[in-house]
């Protein structure tokens, strides 16, 4: 019964979270193409720019609205699933989680007003000002949550005091340690790539789309080909990032990352070799079907084709983490993250020669991008958090002994069925009011800025032009 509250409980918070961390990544890369965009309206006044902004800002909204009302859901799982666990680093974890809430979620909600309801009422410099502000507010939230799930993969900063009733909990001894813990930046890197990938993608999709329906036309040719850029920097730059973190992997999680690679052995005799493909058999102990690369991993690593990478071997089997789950979605993961610089090359080689716009073909492919990447973020975080087990703060705490000890499995089913159809239901909602902006497209109402729109209605029928461009644009500006 224990065993199947720990599992119940870990699928409940997978549920949630995973569902959760499809809108974050959009606000957040959203979050910076929308100062791009800005950017270049008041660099150039180019009406297109305008359209732009303010189309991408509603959808912005959108995400920005069922991302708040998922997110709670998971802090309060902390206390009714998890309260070992939340006793053991609520130290560590309420301070992260506090500077989230003082210094980021403040800030975007507290600029975010502006930036939806402001064009109109407040001067260009203010508006770009508080879209700048709604960026960083996104960023540093995502800052403060990565610091806190960083300090469970490479804890830092801390001591174990064990209180008068025999509880041991972590304490901070040394915040900033606990902030710059071995492996946050690296992650932090990564996170923020994979949202502007996301955000970039996004656009690119509903462009790609109008391109594809031949409308809005100089609309979704100006975000893609902004987005494009975007994109690209952010793909070769994430290759990077994957290095160089994969790399901290391998000296602060070697189980993980022997997980990921599928390497069982440890030889000493050569170095270890890249796995492209595979099947891990824990039975066997061997990766069948395996094709790789041989050494490449130990270059990769230590800058040494002869230096073996720790293997599964170095570890005892109770502190294995599951195998094949890490090892197929961190292959998914790196598997996209390739496409994408396929991708956002051969893109950018086409805009180069004008010759963008004119593959159908390649169009439909983009249409699925933001899909795409998006399956791209949820696997590498599933690689993440299932290469960290057995345990849930890595070296001190097993998730098996951190679930709450009065919450049974009936309970947590009960709380899976009741959350799994509420966030039916709003996935469904979020994907109608998507649609209906979509499909609606950019509205160009900048006519109406600084002026009444009795004044503009005014002004425009004097020179006979009082026209929208589609009814439904004149029911939203009206």
């Amino acid at each position: 019964m224990h065993l199947d509250a720990v599992i119940l409980a870990r699928l409940q918070f997978a549920l949630t979270i995973m569902f959760h961390y499809i809108f974050p990544p959009i606000t957040i890369g959203l979050g910076v193409l929308l100062v791009v965009f800005e950017g270049l309206w008041l660099k150039t006044n180019r009406q297109v720019y305008h359209d732009i902004l303010m189309f991408w800002i509603k959808i912005f909204a959108v995400n920005f609205a069922i991302g708040v009302a998922t997110g709670i859901v998971m802090e309060f799982e902390f206390g009714t699933n998890w309260a070992t666990y939340s006793r053991y680093v609520g130290d560590v974890f309420g301070s992260a989680l506090a500077a989230e809430g003082i210094f980021a979620f403040f800030l975007e909600s507290g600029f975010l007003s502006i930036l939806l309801f402001g064009a109109n009422k407040v001067s260009k410099q203010l508006h770009f000002l508080s879209t700048i502000m709604v960026c960083l507010g996104s960023i540093f939230s995502s800052v403060w949550i990565v610091i806190a799930n960083s300090f469970q993969q490479t804890p830092a900063g801390y001591h174990l005091v064990k209180q008068t009733n025999g509880f041991i909990r972590a304490e901070i001894t040394d915040f900033w340690a606990m902030v710059f813990n071995p492996s946050s930046m690296y992650r932090l890197n990564h996170v923020l790539l994979g949202a502007i990938i996301i955000g970039a993608s996004l656009v690119i999709s509903v462009s790609s789309y109008y391109l594809l329906k031949k409308i809005h036309e100089e609309f979704a040719q100006v975000s893609f080909k902004i987005s494009l850029i975007v994109l690209t920097i952010a793909s070769y730059t994430m290759l990077l990032s994957g290095h160089e973190q994969a790399k901290a992997v391998a000296f602060n999680q070697p189980a993980k990352l022997a997980a990921f690679e599928g390497n069982y052995h440890t030889c000493n005799t050569h170095g270890t070799r890249l796995s492209l493909f595979g099947i891990p058999n824990p039975q066997t102990m061997t990766l069948q079907y395996e094709v790789s690369i041989p050494d490449l991993l130990s270059l990769l690593v230590y800058n040494n084709f002869n230096k073996p990478v720790t293997a599964l071997d170095a570890f005892p089997k109770s502190e294995w983490p599951p195998l094949l789950i890490p090892f197929f979605s961190y292959h998914i993961m790196v598997g996209i993250g390739m496409l994408y610089i396929a991708l956002s090359t051969i893109g950018i080689i086409l805009l180069k020669t004008n010759n963008l716009f004119k593959y159908r073909i390649l169009l439909w492919v983009y249409v699925f991008l933001a899909v795409i990447g998006t399956i791209a973020n949820q696997v590498g975080w599933i690689a993440c958090e299932v290469g960290r087990q057995p345990w849930i703060v890595y070296g001190l705490l097993k998730t098996s002994d951190a679930v709450s000890k009065t919450v049974d499995s009936g309970q947590i089913i009960m709380s899976i069925t009741m959350f799994g159809l509420l966030y039916l239901l709003l996935f469904f909602v979020y994907i109608y009011i998507l649609n209906e902006k979509i499909q609606l497209g950019p509205v160009r109402n900048a006519k109406f800025e600084r002026s009444s729109i009795l004044d503009a209605a005014s002004d425009l029928s004097k020179h006979g032009e009082f026209s929208l461009t589609s009814d439904d644009e004149t029911k939203e500006v009206f």
